[in-house]
């Protein structure tokens, strides 16, 4: 009798694992935001927006917040105040959202895609060196899923060129690096709450800072060119040339935000024991492995945790047949990644608009295309969710032979 409950064995899973509920909402939150909506305070800076940035930008280590609408125009701006004109190169990974290239794009500028690390699926500081020109205005690493790009090598190497890092910590929210908030290293860095996100607002985002000055333009440039504190009207006189937008979010979204941000460390600290407890269940199982967190990253924030079957013992079986095999014994690791940026079905930009470092990223192709599967965080929350996950794996991953017969028996 076969073991996989994909052939027929008996499921290792009777119930439904437990996931949070998400976004997270509260009787709590619903009264605040009835009393948000009383005082008409709604906008234009309205002192929630205020004390949100505030608490974001201080929870990482960074001196100011500015607020925005979403997660894409962060980047934007924060490119803009780096200098990232027409012509001007920026160099990302090529595992991430593609809001990271188009961003650069919109400025006329011309995204340098580069592989990422097979570890940590962040951006590899050696290609990234390599793929430096005179041309080069900025550097954007990603800290992706479950992992923080190495900071240590990619702000060393910047410095060296004198380049400005953007990070872009879009899945990172609560994360830390060598003591430090993430996002509070490079010269910006930018965050998104989708609804998705760890800290989610249906939609917002944040760029953090250390640098007084780059506060100050930022706030320019997503205000419509009002001075932080301004009235509508008044305030100094916009610069020359700086071009300006109305990209602002509302109290509505910070008061979201500000009410999880009290449980963001827990939850943290929760999804960073789970990841442990699903990397020691797939311990010596051949040719599977985690996602590796990031270098001196404590905590490790987590977005979602990420299975890689790259082993040749699973040559021949595609990811989403590992996925089958999963929901039949009771949960499925079906999110998937991103896979890479230029491969993506709304990834539009014709060739001459982007470059590829070396032509092509092997690296990211592979893994992110064809090789990675996933939990996301609402399932890592649980410590009971992330044994039975950890156990459905390695009972799936632990008979390849079967599953083999399974890919084969689907293909006739």
């Amino acid at each position: 009798m076969a073991n996989l409950a994909v052939l027929g064995g008996e499921s290792l899973l009777k119930e439904p694992v437990k996931s949070l509920a998400w976004p997270i909402r509260t009787e709590e939150t619903a009264e605040k935001l009835k009393q948000l909506y009383m005082s008409g305070e709604w906008s234009f800076n309205s002192p929630m927006e205020q004390r949100f940035e505030q608490e974001f930008a201080a929870s990482h280590n960074a001196k100011y917040g500015i607020f925005m609408a979403n997660g894409t125009v962060t980047l934007e701006c924060a490119l803009q105040a780096l200098g990232v004109k027409a012509g001007d190169e920026v160099i990302i990974p090529a595992l991430t959202w593609m809001a990271t290239a188009m961003v650069v794009h919109y400025l006329s500028a011309i995204p340098v895609i580069v592989d990422v690390e097979p570890t940590t699926l962040c951006m590899d500081p050696a290609k990234m060196e390599a793929a430096i020109t005179p041309k080069t205005k900025a550097i954007i690493p990603v800290h992706i899923y479950g992992s923080t790009a190495d900071l240590g090598k990619i702000l060393s190497i910047a410095e060296k060129h004198g380049i400005p890092v953007l990070e872009d910590c879009a899945q990172m929210q609560g994360g830390s690096w060598n003591g430090k908030g993430v996002g509070s290293w490079g010269a910006v860095g930018s965050f998104s709450f989708q609804q998705s996100k760890v800290t989610a607002s249906g939609e917002g985002g944040i760029c953090i800072t250390n640098d007084s000055e780059l506060a100050e333009k930022l706030f320019l440039i997503k205000h419509i060119g009002y001075v932080r504190g301004a009235k509508q009207g008044q305030g100094a006189k916009t610069p020359q040339g700086l071009v300006c937008h109305n990209y602002r979010a509302t109290a509505f979204q910070a008061l979201l935000l500000s009410e999880q941000l009290k449980s963001l460390p827990e939850r943290i600290q929760r999804y960073g024991e789970s990841a442990r407890i699903m990397t020691e269940a797939i311990a010596g199982v051949p040719g599977v492995r985690v996602q590796a967190s990031g270098r001196l990253a404590d905590p490790q924030g987590y977005y979602s945790f990420h299975f890689i079957f790259d082993g040749r013992e699973f040559d021949g079986i595609d990811r989403w047949t590992i996925n089958e095999a999963c929901l039949a014994e009771g949960a499925g690791i079906g999110n998937g990644t991103h896979g890479s940026v230029y491969r993506h079905n709304l990834f539009n930009l014709s060739p001459d608009q982007y470059r590829i470092f070396e032509g092509s990223c092997p690296v990211s192709d592979k893994i992110s295309c064809e090789r990675a599967l996933g939990i996301e965080h609402q399932r890592m929350y649980y410590r009971e969710t992330a044994e039975q996950i950890g156990a459905v794996v390695r009972k799936v991953a632990s008979n390849v032979d079967e599953l083999r017969q399974y890919a084969e028996s689907k293909n006739k």
